[in-house]
Order: C-alpha cells, then sequence, then structure tokens
C-alpha cells in the first residue's frame, strides 16, 4: 500500500500518587488543558481530558508513529513538573507510577466522551479502585490486586 492509515482511539487514565486527592477544583482545568497540549504536540489528536481529584481520563486518537509508552511517559513527566510550579501544595506532587490503557470503537468514541465529562457525578458513588477495577473486567485485562496499587 502508499499510504499508511490508521484510526486508533485510546482510553487513557492514571492517578495521583497513593490516589491522594490533590487536584482541586482551581487546577484541574489548567490540568486538563496542559494535557491535551502535551498530547497534541506528540502529534495525537486529544478530544476530552477530564477527571476528578485523585485521577485523570484522557481520550487520545493516537498516531501511528510514537508508542504508549512514550506518550505516557511524556504527560505525566511533564504534567508532574509543571503542576509542581502551580502552588507550594502541589510541590511534592507525583503520579502513580502504572496506567490503563484501552482500545475504543470509533463508535463508542460518544459515549467516551460522555463519561469523561460527567467524571464529577460518577465518582459520587464509586472510588477510583472500583472504577479501574470494572475497567479491567469489561475490557478483559487479567490483573493481580496485589500489584494494580503502587
Amino acid at each position: 500500500m502508499p499510504q499508511s492509515l490508521d484510526n486508533v482511539l485510546l482510553h487513557l487514565v492514571f492517578s495521583t500518587k497513593d490516589r491522594a486527592p490533590v487536584l482541586g477544583d482551581l487546577i484541574r482545568p489548567a490540568l486538563h488543558a496542559y494535557l491535551a497540549t502535551v498530547v497534541r504536540n506528540a502529534g495525537c489528536g486529544c478530544p476530552r481530558v477530564g477527571g476528578v481529584a485523585d485521577h485523570v481520563h484522557l481520550a487520545v486518537q493516537f498516531t501511528r508513529t510514537l508508542t504508549i509508552a512514550a506518550l505516557v511517559e511524556e504527560l505525566k513527566t511533564s504534567s508532574s513538573k509543571w503542576l509542581k510550579t502551580q502552588s507550594p501544595e502541589l510541590s511534592g506532587f507525583a503520579w502513580q507510577r502504572g496506567y490503563g490503557v484501552f482500545s475504543v470503537g470509533p463508535s463508542d468514541l460518544a459515549a467516551l466522551l460522555n463519561y469523561i465529562d460527567h467524571q464529577a457525578e460518577h465518582h459520587r458513588t464509586w472510588t477510583f479502585q472500583e472504577e479501574y477495577r470494572a475497567f479491567l473486567t469489561k475490557y478483559g485485562v487479567a490483573f493481580d490486586e496485589r500489584y494494580v496499587w503502587d
């Protein structure tokens, strides 16, 4: 084939270290914008970023010229450095070591965007751990509870 074409949609999730609820209402909009910019600067699309005080969700239209691990490393490293400059309370900020990434079909993109948009309502009744376990189960990801949380 003379062209390389793709349409890879990802749902990326990661939390603060120990799921500490340090991403307050005032910093979250700027953080989400920052994360979207990092994704776009890496050559990917980013139709949505959202989350609550202890984690973020990103919808990513992934590029074929990058690895997921490289994108996540750039996201977490640069945003951690940026967050530490935003307030004295965030000077020790860290993300968890791992992340979850799940493939999403094009027909499910609207549902993903809606899910990300309604994080605050969703987490009134569900913890991050419950949500993450549900994603692992839904997408058929085998896991050992002893190693999921750092």
